[in-house]
């Protein structure tokens, strides 16, 4: 759409703070006020509005839309929608290593076991670490201890870690970011080291790099929105 605002403002509102454009405030695709949890929060989504052109593109607002589905799918099914994201510990990617080459199990092993080794102290929980691709099953109380890590965060918070899990394809990255301030690129790069050893491999093509830039965005993207959902 055209854009059809000048002004866009941050106004505190009870249970939140508000995105305004010319004074009227901003609501979610379905007709809920867009509140943000933090000042900060809201100034980045209010940013994406005023960079907008003169058409509004959707696509170039990631926090607005992370906003938009924690107020709209996330708060209203908040314990169902938790699930499915703790699901992700069943198969995490820290746990399934390559059984050769040598130079790339020794990577993964110092790559991904320190986040495991602090998923362990964090929750004291034990992994069930294997080689290959074969599922194994993971201890019960495991299951029971990580879930009950996602199930108590907010609605923001729960959607950008979804999105943090989803790229990464585990759970103890996504929380690793969310609970335990791991550096960001750092757990990206753990998340990516088999994507890596390909390209070393074999080179990489155009629009295999665009892709991975894309995901590489994204990822930080999702855990900046849930380091500025926090009060």
């Amino acid at each position: 759409m055209k854009r059809f605002y000048k002004d866009v403002t941050v106004v505190a509102e009870e249970g939140g703070f508000a995105i305004r454009l010319d004074g009227r405030a901003v609501r979610t695709p379905a007709r809920a006020l867009l509140a943000l949890p933090t000042p900060l929060l809201a100034e980045a989504v209010a940013q994406e509005w005023r960079a907008q052109g003169e058409t509004v593109d959707p696509a170039t607002m990631p926090m607005t839309g992370l906003a938009n589905a924690a107020i709209d799918h996330v708060a209203p099914k908040r314990a169902a929608f938790a699930e499915g994201v703790a699901q992700y510990a069943q198969t995490d990617l820290l746990c399934y290593r390559a059984e050769a080459p040598a130079p790339l199990v020794a990577r993964q092993a110092a790559m991904w076991e320190p986040l495991l080794d602090w998923a362990r102290a964090r929750y004291d929980v034990t992994f069930a670490v294997t080689e290959g691709i074969i599922p194994v099953p993971q201890p019960p109380e495991t299951l029971a201890r990580l879930a009950a890590a996602v199930a108590a965060s907010d609605p923001f918070t729960l959607v950008g870690l979804s999105t943090l899990v989803s790229l990464s394809g585990s759970l103890v990255c996504g929380l690793a970011i969310v609970e335990g301030g791991h550096d960001i690129d750092r757990v990206w790069q753990a998340a990516e080291i088999d994507e890596a050893w390909q390209v070393e491999l074999w080179g990489e093509d155009a629009l295999a790099a665009e892709a991975k830039a894309r995901r590489t965005a994204d990822f930080a993207m999702a855990a900046a929105f849930c380091a500025m959902s926090c009060p």
